[in-house]
């Protein structure tokens, strides 16, 4: 049995210090929120860079870290086909789909199906996706407190909290939970972009470091190029050479479909390509998430694969555990890295959960306000909500999705294996809602019901197809790929409807007039405004950077040395000088002179 590091007095320290600074960047972006164009889109100013680190943070969470590096514990290789596909997505977005959505200029993600189908359309996806997203937080934060009840040690143990008997795993959903709630409803987008990017910060400074150091201990004293060669001698062939499932013609049809609808169409992307400036901050976010997503996984798969030399028995480590293969990473991280680094890497998963579920709360709130609540407040004859109003609208419904989600985090944490869970829900949830929405983005002539029935059709089909159980041994494939068919030949026989004389087809002709349309290019100044929240980032990476520092003087051992710490420290704090730079004001050009 190995001997890990789990979380003593001084990573708890830099926990703490990680949730004092989630919950202030949710005050402090609270002050930017003057209305639900701010909250809802960030009144379209978000700097392109941070805008592209938190959309490549929202594709992923501690399902990274805890699903799919069970995965790749599993699969080996074929893992890299399936976690680099979000490039191929990217690149789509850069081409196509990053324009078209600054194009749609709209104010909340729903909007765009009022404009292009109808107002009735968007009643039925946010009635529909309630449900589903609710379902979809809850399995994020059980996914995260997997790892960080585990990191923390007390993951076995039995807590007595406000007359009940938690465990360990259920205690941290409930402190967690509370955590994501606060900052989220206080802060609105502002708070998602902001944590976002430290969060980036903080998982790739991880990745740099966890990286070597794994290579380096599987090489038993060789070194990075020793541990690479060993991998490459002792693992099996069909663990080195993609095969099996992910590579399964099916099976990767399927995600390469779900995950080109989930990084391009999903409404979260939506809302962060219309918080830039303009078209082409749009595009260089979306470029930036494209590099982003093919090297990133490259940080995290290859220390998993070779986690399998290391630890080739995870049930007798995690036996409690539904899928012990799930904590392989945490397993790594905490053999390898010394105290203060642990509580580090515990951040950074707690990061990317944190920001994925904003961004949900962000967009279903935003759809419930401005696309539900407002129009049926009219409906009804109750005068119109100021937008103060919304606002407190928005935040109240964030509240109660949150606390919803917290609940169902309990039931899911019986269920089974994450990663398993979330390919089956996503495979009977996502192409059905998300198929019509990039339908209807590429073609806009199809009259206002063919949303409604093409989504319709997807679900019906893909629901035919499973209460008759057929091809189960194709079960995700068959979801996905039968809801996708399903709804494009709906939507394509829907298209022969089109009637452009009709009413109701004038807000979707005014859609296609917008897309055709470029966004003029904003005419802030370089180094105001908006740009300034980079100091904010930098301010905050050189504190975290101090601390870990200062971890030099903790007690170490020979494997997990103190000088990580030092390492991790010290490439945080150069991240934070650079970051002031960025955001340094510039000076005036004086008239008459040229910029250059």
């Amino acid at each position: 049995m190995p001997s890990f590091n789990t979380v003593n007095a001084i990573d708890y320290i830099l926990i703490a210090l990680y949730f004092v600074i989630v919950i202030w960047v949710g005050f402090y972006s609270a002050r930017k929120n003057k209305g639900t164009d701010d909250f809802f889109k960030a009144s379209g100013q978000v700097p392109w860079f941070m805008a592209g680190v938190s959309s490549w943070v929202a594709g992923f969470s501690a399902f990274m870290f805890v699903a799919a590096a069970g995965y790749t514990y599993k699969h080996g290789s074929g893992a890299l086909v399936i976690f680099t596909s979000a490039f191929w997505a990217y690149l789509a977005g850069y081409f196509y789909f990053a324009p078209m959505w600054r194009r749609a200029r709209i104010g909340a993600p729903l909007e765009f199906l009022t404009k292009r189908y109808s107002p009735s359309t968007t009643y039925f996806y946010t009635v529909t996706a309630i449900v589903p997203q609710v379902i979809g937080i809850a399995q994020g934060i059980y996914i995260l407190c997997i790892f960080v009840s585990a990191a923390l040690g007390f993951d076995r143990q039995v807590f007595g909290f406000a007359g009940l008997q938690l465990t360990g795993l259920q205690l941290t959903m409930l402190v967690v939970g509370a955590v994501m709630i606060l900052y989220s409803v206080v802060g609105g987008l502002w708070a998602a972009v902001l944590s976002d990017a430290i969060q980036g910060v903080i998982i790739l400074v991880m990745s740099v470091i966890i990286f070597p150091l794994s290579m380096a201990y599987v090489g038993q004293g060789g070194g990075f190029t020793a541990g690479l060669r060993r991998m490459y001698h002792e693992l099996p062939h069909d663990y080195l050479v993609p095969s099996g499932q992910p590579v399964e013609f099916w099976f990767l049809s399927a995600y390469l479909l779900s995950v080109m609808l989930g990084y391009n169409v999903a409404w979260h992307f939506a809302q962060r390509y219309n918080s830039v400036p303009s078209e082409r901050d749009a595009k260089r976010m979306a470029m930036l998430g494209a590099w982003l997503s093919l090297l990133g996984p490259l940080m995290w798969v290859l220390p998993v694969m070779g986690a399998k030399l290391i630890f080739p028995d995870m049930a007798a480590i995690w036996p409690h555990l539904k899928a012990p293969e799930e904590a392989s990473f945490v397993s790594l991280a905490m053999l390898l890295l010394p105290h203060g680094m642990i509580g580090f890497v515990v951040a950074a998963i707690l990061s990317a959960t944190l920001g994925q579920a904003n961004d949900a709360f962000n967009w279903l709130s935003a759809a419930v306000t401005k696309d539900v609540y407002v129009p049926l407040r009219k409906r009804v004859g109750l005068p119109p909500a100021s937008d103060l109003h919304q606002m407190r609208t928005a935040q109240v419904t964030m509240l109660v999705i949150g606390v919803s989600g917290v609940a169902l985090a309990f039931v899911i944490s019986r269920l089974g294996g994450a990663f398993d869970f979330g390919l089956k829900y996503y495979s009977m949830v996502g192409p059905g809602f998300t198929m019509p929405v990039a339908l209807g983005l590429i073609y806009r002539k199809t009259p206002w019901w063919s949303g409604i029935a093409s989504c319709t059709a997807g679900f019906a089909l893909c629901f035919l197809l499973f209460g008759l159980d057929a091809w189960p041994e194709q079960a995700y494939a068959r979801n996905v790929l039968s809801a996708a068919l399903g709804s494009t030949v709906v939507f394509v026989i829907s298209a022969f409807y089109w009637r452009p004389e009709d009413p109701k087809s004038a807000l979707a002709i005014q859609l296609d007039r917008d897309l055709r349309t470029p966004v003029e290019e904003s005419n802030l100044p370089s180094g105001h405004g908006a740009l300034g929240v980079y100091a904010v980032i930098g301010n905050l990476s050189i504190i975290i950077g101090l601390v870990l520092l200062a971890c030099w003087l903790v007690p170490s051992t020979a494997i997990a040395p103190a000088s990580i710490n030092v390492v991790g420290g010290s490439i945080l704090v150069a991240v934070g000088l650079i970051l002031r730079w960025v955001a340094r004001p510039t000076r005036p050009v004086p008239a008459g002179k040229s910029a250059g």
